[in-house]
């Protein structure tokens, strides 16, 4: 079931430079990300796109809207502030963060971090074995702040940082780590799988 005034925001607006193509247009990616928003209950639902769009935004199901990050090769912080701008006249009381490049996240990972009430001052997140990963939940109370803190692949990390995020443990359903290569996608998730650099939320 949705929950009410929980957008679901997903990021898949890189060039995905080590995988050789935008991961947008990775097998079926985008379709499953937002599938699994969907279904973890998130409504409604915003895709966040910048290279390749055009091909990109054909992928996109429908009823799901889409933001082109026109700064996207500035990273992943200008995506998160042009998903979050783009909320903002929404109802929504808060945003659930993900990215496209999380294949093994499922919507259990989504259920599990909405379980607990949230709402516009809600700071959470799912991590996995202790390591804070992604989906990340910023109540609207935060949107403002994170969009001015966002730069670079930082994401919301600086803002984040230096406050208090609830973690929600997940690491029984999910590795949880980004996929960067090819190479990767047939590694397991749990312990092969390469994680580039660090989680820029």
């Amino acid at each position: 079931m949705s929950v009410p005034g929980t957008a679901g925001l997903l990021l898949a607006a890189g060039a995905g430079r080590r995988m050789g193509r935008p991961k947008a247009l990775v097998d079926d990616w985008l379709e499953r990300s937002v599938g699994v928003l969907r279904d973890g209950g998130c409504t409604p639902l915003t895709v966040v796109l910048g290279a390749a769009a055009d091909q990109a935004r054909a992928r996109v199901p429908d009823g799901v809207a889409v933001v082109v990050a026109e700064d996207w090769a500035s990273g992943m912080g200008a995506s998160l502030a042009a998903g979050l701008a783009a909320l903002a006249p929404t109802d929504a009381v808060a945003a659930l963060v993900h990215l496209v490049d999380l294949p093994d996240v499922g919507p259990d990972v989504v259920t599990r971090v909405l379980a607990e009430p949230h709402g516009p001052d809600t700071l959470r997140r799912a991590s996995y074995d202790g390591e804070a990963g992604h989906p990340v939940l910023l109540g609207r109370d935060h949107w403002d702040g994170v969009r001015a803190a966002a730069s670079g692949d930082r994401g919301a990390r600086d803002y984040l940082r230096v406050r208090d995020v609830e973690q929600v443990e997940c690491g029984d359903l999910a590795g949880g780590l980004d996929v960067d290569t090819r190479v990767d996608t047939h590694a397991d998730s749990r312990g092969d799988t390469n994680q580039e650099g660090t989680s820029p939320t």
